[in-house]
């Protein structure tokens, strides 16, 4: 069974850091084809940060300086380090597998930040 689940999600104050997980069964992990993405509330799903597919990474314009992906391919795993969350970044984060026969996504997590 294919799957893709996410961790880490809570409510924290602003300025606070937050470690998302997100774990890939083996048969779609591919680690330059992972990626964070999240949804606020009335709003369209976005990217947050994502490997190329020439093994660099890719961040929002929003996160940049503040968040950090990462991962571990012998888990399966990737990782989104989030520092210094503010308000804006409140929202179901989800994580993406994104492979020429599809595309996976978890069920979110979600991160709720207070000022």
């Amino acid at each position: 069974q294919v799957q893709v689940v996410e961790s880490g999600g809570g409510v924290v104050q602003a300025g606070e850091s937050l470690r998302l997980s997100c774990v890939a069964s083996e048969i779609i992990f591919s680690i330059n084809n992972m990626g964070w993405y999240r949804q606020a509330p009335g709003k369209p799903r976005e990217l947050v940060a994502r490997f190329t597919s020439d093994g660099g990474t890719d961040y929002a314009d929003s996160v940049k300086g503040r968040f950090t992906i990462s991962g571990d391919s012998a888990k399966n795993t990737v990782y989104l380090q989030m520092n210094s969350l503010n308000p804006e970044d409140t929202a179901l984060y989800y994580c993406n597998a994104d492979r020429s026969w599809g595309s996976y996504w978890g069920q979110g997590t979600h991160v709720t930040v207070s000022s």
